[in-house]
């Protein structure tokens, strides 16, 4: 059920309150030292954000996905390392439990997860796998009542934080494609499970990735998700929602890119005037508004469309597709609104510049999202 709209509301200008008085002054710091503070972790714990996405009856807020879309555009005004921090229990971490679990998987599972007590992190990537996530190599062969699971998982987001991994591994051998992949809950603590050091990346510092090894880990049959053969099914459903919600994160980190734009034409002098009285910067200002605004009106329409049941792969794929690409322009035009100041840090719009790089790669590379639009179009969808 969706909230009404007073409770809706509060919930929003809570979050912008935590969004501007919180993360944007140590938006530098978390930078430099390439980590979210415990403290604003504890907040995020506080308010529920862990657990938006999860059903209320599991400890969580259970939020519609166009309410979900509208807490990530608020999230979006902040550096995204931030958002990262909860982002992978929000959704692909978190959505194969809700949407494939059992009772009891549920049970067990969501409530750590809504209240931020564990962190879930989504195996997929391999070093041979990632847009061609049919390709999975990491194998999880049946042993009883249990399975053995060995290989490598790649550049997977929180997996130094998580407590358990949603992981994609392929449960028939012989079967080649998508049909052997099956899922998995995997414990973070289960033997043969290991985590390597963070990778150093272009941007978001204080958000990380590792590599994932399985060396002969023994995972009960019992936390398989769904049916054997179905985890292609599981991970393309998880990341339905997963695009729409980074979508809404790139729509509200272009809001702040064009506030933080605005402010500085009005304010820097050339030529004896303002420079936002000069009509190329005005162009370029308002090429930006106007790419933010059409991409939040195709997040929040895929989003209710989403909620009244329709399937909505090929708009998630659209609104992905242009809302990443739309606000590496925003930040392109950003830095160039700015000049010479836009290049170096102490203005934060480099790094911002850095930081939605990203949008464009992870839950699905944009000329994937072309794929997924254009045989969606083909097959008469």
């Amino acid at each position: 059920m969706p909230l009404d709209i007073d409770t809706r509301d509060q919930l929003l200008e809570t979050v912008r309150r935590f969004v501007r008085e919180k993360c944007v002054p140590i938006e530098s710091k978390v930078g430099e030292e390439d980590r979210v503070p415990d403290s604003v972790i504890a907040e995020m714990r506080e308010l529920g954000l862990f657990g938006i996405s999860i059903p209320t009856e599991y400890g969580g807020l259970g939020l519609t996905m166009e309410e979900e879309v509208l807490v990530a555009m608020e999230l979006g005004h902040t550096s995204p390392a931030f958002r990262s921090v909860i982002g992978t229990n929000v959704g692909i971490g978190s959505q194969g439990v809700v949407m494939f679990g059992t009772d009891a998987q549920k049970k067990e599972w969501l409530p750590k997860l809504a209240s931020g007590e564990i962190v879930a992190s989504f195996a997929l990537t391999e070093p041979e796998a990632g847009s061609d996530a049919a390709s999975v190599r990491t194998t999880a062969i049946p042993d009883g009542d249990h399975y053995i699971v060995n290989g490598t998982k790649r550049f997977i987001t929180n997996a130094n934080r998580a407590g358990m991994f949603t992981l994609m591994a392929r449960s028939d051998p012989d079967r080649k494609g998508a049909g052997g992949i099956s899922a998995f809950i995997v414990p973070a603590s289960t033997p043969g499970v290991s985590v390597g050091k963070p990778e150093k990346k272009m941007g978001q510092q204080g958000a990380h990735i590792c590599d994932v090894n399985f060396d002969n880990a023994r995972v009960p049959a019992n936390l398989r998700l769904g049916k054997e053969g179905e985890g292609f099914k599981v991970a393309m459903q998880v990341l339905d929602r997963g695009r729409l919600h980074i979508s809404g994160v790139c729509v509200g980190v272009a809001e702040r890119l064009i506030q933080e734009s605005v402010k500085y034409a009005r304010e820097r002098e050339q030529f004896g005037q303002k420079i936002g009285e000069f009509q190329l910067i005005q162009g370029m200002l308002a090429d930006c508004k106007t790419e933010a605004y059409a991409a939040r009106c195709m997040v929040l329409d895929a989003a209710q469309k989403r909620d009244r049941g329709e399937n909505v792969t090929m708009e998630a794929a659209c609104a992905k597709y242009f809302a990443s690409e739309m606000v590496g322009r925003v930040a392109d035009k950003a830095v160039q609104i700015f000049g010479g100041a836009g290049y170096v840090a102490d203005y934060g719009i480099e790094r911002f510049y850095r930081d939605v790089r990203i949008f464009r790669l992870y839950e699905g590379t944009s000329q994937i999202q072309q794929l997924v639009i254009a045989r969606g179009l083909l097959r008469g969808e």
